[in-house]
């Protein structure tokens, strides 16, 4: 790489130019990608954390608990498997007024009396008790405290606040566990017939329910059961927000693969007649391709590295603040990975141009 680290030294204003419009690639790049972390975060961190390993719901619901409407008829078969815990689980969405009158929204969960969904002791404890909530601890920071009683709206039922637990949001909005014949009071009223949303499960060892005995019990039992992943697709915005994000970082880094294959091809023009004469002295194709690409890696590494490490510096800045940001090193090394690797590929036409350089051509131009 003698001629390209000289090359990088003499021209260094060019090459600084180009590595600016990387390392911003790199820097929004970095950035996008612990925004879409965070907004999924914000979005199922509440799903996430709930120890299950499937959900049976209504055929054709999609995940979306407000479409599947489920009764004991479904439960009764999932409870009839060995080794499979299956727990029924309301989820809707209401908002309720503090004491202060103020109104808060949140995701209602309904569980049973000594259900697996409900992982901590106070919660379990609280649950067993009179009706109520149990918050999620976000929930916190708006002022509620135990003992406080929140008015649901539309139902009008007064529910005190139990404790609080470290339950995270679904929908962007932050959890609210009660029990589920409070959860169907506050839906349906005297009406409910015992309906839930869906039916969690939990196998034995922390595996998926095989697939053979979920599409017999399925078949019995008249639903369709979803992996845990495949229900986050249900979470409001979910899909939006995910392919929104994905769709941005794919146009940047396509833009990074053109902007860094223009400046080298126009930079390989220019270098013609130096190629030529590198040539015409003796060196072999192989290593002028070999220089030229170690100079592009050279300013494809430099450059994103610095943008990503400067996203990361601003990334721990904001993170813990209302904007849902989360780091995570191994998507942002695969954004950074897919950048450099794109970046290159944008440089194949520079290359191409360099093996067809004619040596003769040097000797032509020399004055």
């Amino acid at each position: 790489m003698y001629v390209a680290l000289r090359d990088l030294r003499a021209a260094r204003g060019r090459f600084a130019l180009v590595g600016l419009v990387i390392a911003l690639v790199a820097f929004m790049t970095t950035l996008l990608t612990g925004l879409a972390a965070g907004l999924v975060d914000d979005g199922i961190s509440g799903l996430r954390q709930l120890p299950l390993t499937q959900l049976a719901m209504e055929p054709s619901s999609g995940g979306t608990f407000s479409r599947s409407v489920l009764t004991e008829e479904n439960l009764a078969p999932w409870r009839a498997v060995d080794g499979v815990e299956a727990s029924p689980i309301g989820v809707s969405f209401a908002n309720a007024k503090d004491p202060r009158g103020k109104t808060v929204s949140i995701a209602l969960l309904g569980v049973d009396e000594g259900s697996f969904l409900a992982t901590r002791p106070e919660a379990r404890d609280a649950l067993a008790g009179p009706p109520g909530l149990v918050l999620s601890h976000e929930l916190k920071e708006e002022g509620i405290e135990v003992g406080d009683e929140l008015v649901v709206a539309g139902s009008d039922i007064r529910l005190p606040v139990l404790g609080f637990t470290y339950a995270g949001s679904y929908g962007h909005v932050d959890i609210a566990f009660t029990q589920l014949t409070t959860w169907q009071q506050v839906f349906y009223g005297d009406s409910a017939r015992g309906r839930f949303s869906a039916v969690a499960l939990r196998n034995e060892g922390g595996e998926e329910v095989p697939a053979a005995t979920v599409a017999r019990v399925d078949r019995a039992a008249g639903t369709e059961t979803l992996t845990k992943t495949e229900a986050y697709a249900g979470s409001p915005g979910y899909s939006g927000e995910t392919q929104t994000m994905s769709l941005i970082r794919g146009f940047l880094l396509v833009i990074s693969a053109l902007v860094v294959g223009a400046f080298f091809t126009v930079w390989t023009v220019q270098r013609t007649r130096q190629i030529a004469l590198l040539k015409a002295i003796g060196a072999s194709t192989s290593y002028v391709v070999r220089d030229a690409l170690g100079q592009m890696a050279v300013v494809l590494v430099a450059a994103t590295a610095t943008g990503a490490a400067l996203a990361w510096l601003l990334g721990l800045a904001i993170s813990g603040t209302d904007v849902p940001f989360r780091l995570e090193l191994m998507p942002v090394l695969g954004a950074v990975s897919l950048l450099f690797t794109l970046g290159l590929a944008g440089c194949l036409a520079a290359v191409r141009r360099i093996t067809r350089v004619d040596p003769a051509g040097a000797l032509r131009q020399v004055d």
